[in-house]
């Protein structure tokens, strides 16, 4: 999986061990209520598209350009969801990450959804009742995005 220039250079001088990073993740609808998956390349699952932000870029701007990068679908974010960090997560190469993801409901107004790099085995389109199978947060960050009103879900400490 490629990473930003920005990561690599991190990846030069602390090598495999943890970074905490910034991280979008997109909940994705069409006209229809469909929702946007693509089925990672690294671990062959299903999930909502996600990314890490680079230097100087805002939010908004990431999800938008990682939903298009991934997928050739543009799309206007709506609102946020949820603010969460993440579990921690492994990748095939030995780095070691965990984000802190700020998810956005957005809304496709264009292009036709592919495979649009190297992160996506398939991209697609799926109406609710009839999800592949996809893990609990991606779940729970749908069913975020599906939540009436402008309110985001967060994790307080108890």
């Amino acid at each position: 999986m490629p990473i930003s220039p920005y990561l690599h250079s991190l990846r030069e001088v602390v090598g495999h061990r943890m970074l905490l990073l910034p991280g979008v993740t997109a909940v994705v609808f069409d006209a229809a209520g469909r929702l946007l998956l693509g089925q990672r390349a690294d671990n062959g699952t299903w999930a909502l598209i996600a990314g890490s932000m680079d230097p100087g870029e805002q939010p908004a701007e990431t999800v938008v350009r990682e939903v298009y990068e991934e997928t050739a679908v543009h799309v206007v974010p709506e609102r946020i969801t949820s603010v969460l960090t993440q579990p921690p997560n492994t990748y095939p190469n030995g780095d070691q990450t965990e984000f802190v993801d700020i998810t956005f409901r957005c809304r496709a107004v264009g292009g036709e959804a592919r495979v649009n790099d190297d992160e996506s085995l398939a991209v697609g389109w799926f109406a609710l009742a009839d999800l592949p199978p996809i893990n609990e947060l991606n779940r729970r960050r749908i069913e975020c995005a599906l939540a009436p009103g402008a309110d985001a879900w967060f994790s307080v400490p108890e």
